[in-house]
């Protein structure tokens, strides 16, 4: 039904409509039907390809917004932390949030730190909301997270959620254009005027007795001699055919893990001469490790872990395991574990696990979570209160940016556990 609201066609049909009637007037039934006849073949021949092609199109585009949307989740199921898509989250499942996720389902708030949502595509409220399991536990699909980590516990996903019905009733515009076939677009008008232009000055009129049914005859089949040869000497397909070949680039693209979540982006790469990037995760596998340890003014080498004073090596152990957003998880054989986390604290993780001989649930066990102070980009640094059951001993641990954490310190303690203070060239090193 598209088809039925461009002018062209709504012309294209009446000139048929004129041309038929006219025809038949003056040659009869059995030829005068030919001209308008042929015409209306034509529209309708024009149509049903054009609605084949958008069919085609509108699926494929449907793969790709699919694929686009594919949006990879960290929940937790049968007691490890895993990576979904978000299109398999269910009612029930706990989801992991740290900074920077947008908020995948409606939900409540389970544990977590500090947490803090931007609601303003919701409420349009500028002001960041605090969400804790006392006053506020609430977490609304589409918001995003700006600081603080949690666990929520999925009751709406979905259509089902406040993001979905307010999105439901908002009409989606999916038919964008891109530079290149709004410029085709602009040429086949130019086209059209010309065309016509040059179709109306060509027709000439030998003067002669006329019948005024020979005239309206004469004018219509001008009109539609001229509306029809616009249409077919303007190359109509071409908008279309740029479509279908972005699309096509986009398929191409995809199959060597290219994601290409706008159309316009090929046509904006095919004019790029430069790409400037970062390698970190970019030209790399996006993987850290651990390559020097330093403890005090000494270079702990590998292996040497064993020479460390019990007390200094515990308090690492602590740092590491409870001053975290990650989690380490062992599988069913025992032989392997698997971390989760930012590549950053899977790599600290990893190195605390295999040089340390780590043990995460039983250090988290044996110390009970005060307070935190997640990390941000602002603050450049994280820390944890914590305290030990055995004693009720209470630690702080920080870590971060060496500027930051080096200002909060006046003293450090070496392998042995001996403390000593901290001056400026220590700092400078």
């Amino acid at each position: 039904m598209e088809a039925f609201k461009d002018l062209t066609i709504l012309i294209l049909l009446g000139c048929a409509a004129l041309s038929l009637g006219f025809g038949i007037k003056e040659h009869g039934l059995k030829d005068g039907w030919y001209d308008g006849g042929s015409i209306f073949v034509t529209i309708f021949l024009v149509i049903f390809v054009l609605a084949i092609s958008n069919y085609r199109q509108d699926r494929q585009f449907d793969k790709l917004s699919k694929v686009s949307n594919n949006i990879q989740i960290e929940v937790i199921r049968k007691g490890r932390r895993q990576q979904i898509s978000i299109f398999e989250i269910v009612v029930g499942d706990v989801i992991c949030l740290k900074i920077g996720d947008q908020i995948p389902a409606d939900g409540l708030f389970l544990e977590g730190h500090s947490l803090q949502v931007d609601e303003s595509s919701m409420t349009e409220e500028s002001d960041h909301v605090e969400v804790n399991k006392s006053q506020n536990p609430f977490l609304f699909s589409g918001t995003k997270v700006v600081d603080g980590y949690a666990c929520m516990l999925a009751i709406s996903v979905g259509m089902n959620t406040t993001w979905g019905q307010m999105m439901s009733q908002i009409s989606r515009d999916t038919s964008e254009e891109t530079p290149l076939q709004t410029q085709t677009q602009q040429a086949n008008f130019i086209n059209r005027q010309g065309n016509t232009t040059d179709e109306n000055g060509n027709q000439e009129y030998n003067g002669s007795k006329t019948k005024s049914d020979n005239i309206v005859n004469a004018v219509v089949r001008i009109v539609a001699a001229a509306v029809t040869i616009i249409v077919i000497t303007i190359p109509e397909g071409l908008p279309l055919a740029v479509t279908l070949t972005l699309a096509y680039s986009m398929k191409r693209m995809m199959a060597n893990h290219a994601m290409v979540r706008k159309l316009s982006a090929c046509e904006t790469m095919g004019s790029a001469t430069t790409i400037c990037t970062d390698k970190t995760g970019t030209l790399t596998l996006n993987q850290m490790k651990v390559t020097k340890f330093w403890l005090g003014k000494e270079l702990v080498i590998d292996g040497a872990a064993s020479s460390i004073s019990p007390w200094i090596f515990e308090l690492i152990q602590q740092g590491v395991s409870l001053n975290t957003t990650g989690s380490a998880y062992k599988t069913s054989s025992g032989s392997e574990t698997e971390f989760s986390g930012s590549p950053t604290e899977k790599a600290i993780l990893s190195w605390a696990v295999q040089e340390l001989n780590m043990n995460m649930e039983e250090l988290k066990q044996s110390c009970i979570i005060l307070k935190v102070e997640a990390f941000n980009s602002q603050k450049k640094r994280s820390g944890v209160l914590m305290r030990k059951n055995a004693d009720n001993t209470i630690h702080v641990h920080w870590k971060g940016a060496v500027e930051m954490i080096l200002a909060m310190c006046s003293s450090y303690y070496d392998a042995s556990g001996n403390d000593a203070a901290k001056d400026s060239q220590n700092n400078n090193r």
